[in-house]
């Protein structure tokens, strides 16, 4: 074990453009002002400011290809530490007097992104905004991570829950089809500007396609096609608000065949034309 790998750290720094790859510990991602872009063991998966990224130890590359700065703030958490704050809410008071310093092995999470809580986001702001004096202060720094840790323990409770919906009579089963079909879904939202097939998708979460669809539209409620979909018109909702951004670029930008299948889509899911919407905002501001 290295000394880095014994030790809960917090990386905060601002870049535009950066590439990374390496062995990591157990950690959380998250970034401001843009999309930083992951590779992992289990997917592939892109980080914006309302979710963050939890994986677990092992290798990763970190790509960043953003025209402003991003801001990403990422705690990684030593070894055993997820183990010892699970055992201390899990354990009963006379377990934990006996032997208050058993060792835990390192727990593993599903790797995937998650919504940030206001509970999660008012602690990492809180974090964030004290980082400097913090760094005179270790018992206040340690006490962060444990806050932190415990509000991702109990964000985990809720993932349980969705894998607890899907059709088996395994625990192990649900678990591992629930990864699969999430690796599917991160891949989608990290690539959701990009010509996606079926098979490809089904073949990246190592399920059919038919397999794929049922058990997608019963975790999530709608399709992979349905949610790239989705993706794409919130994202160009955002685009459209920038006037530097062109109907047709942003059409290409977003993986529609040209900009009458965009403006057709958009207008199906907004009700207005793209050039319509643009011309609300417009308004809006003044």
């Amino acid at each position: 074990m290295t000394a880095k790998h014994s030790t809960n750290y917090v990386l905060h720094a601002s870049s535009n453009r950066f590439y990374w790859e390496g062995n990591g510990q157990l950690s959380i991602k998250t970034f401001s002002g843009g999309q930083a872009r992951y590779k992992a063991k289990n997917g592939w998966f892109a980080v914006e400011e309302d979710r963050y990224l939890l994986l677990n130890e092992g290798p990763y590359t970190l790509e960043i290809d953003e025209h402003s700065a991003l801001e990403s703030f990422c705690l990684f958490f030593k070894n055993g530490f997820a183990g010892e704050i699970l055992r201390s809410l899990t354990e009963s008071t006379d377990v934990m007097l006996t032997d208050p310093f058993k060792e835990r092995e390192s727990l593993g999470f599903f790797e995937q992104t998650y919504p940030t809580t206001r509970r999660l986001s008012s602690q990492i702001t809180a974090f964030k905004a004290n980082l400097t004096t913090l760094a005179h202060d270790p018992l206040g720094y340690e006490e962060h991570f444990h806050r932190i840790m415990h509000t991702i323990l109990f964000g985990q409770l809720d993932t349980l829950r969705e894998v607890d919906t899907l059709p088996s009579i395994r625990r192990s089963t649900r678990e591992e089809l629930y990864r699969r079909v999430s690796t599917a879904h991160e891949y989608i939202r990290a690539y959701y500007h990009q010509p996606l097939q079926l098979k490809d998708i089904a073949q990246i979460a190592c399920l059919s396609p038919n397999h794929l669809l049922r058990t997608y539209a019963q975790l999530y409620g709608t399709t992979p096609h349905q949610h790239i979909s989705e993706y794409r018109i919130r994202k160009a909702k955002l685009l459209l608000d920038r006037l530097d951004y062109s109907i047709t670029d942003i059409s290409f930008d977003l993986g529609f065949g040209s900009p009458v299948s965009f403006s057709k889509i958009f207008r199906q899911h907004v009700g207005v034309s793209p050039l319509q919407y643009r011309k609300l905002v417009i308004m809006d501001k003044k």
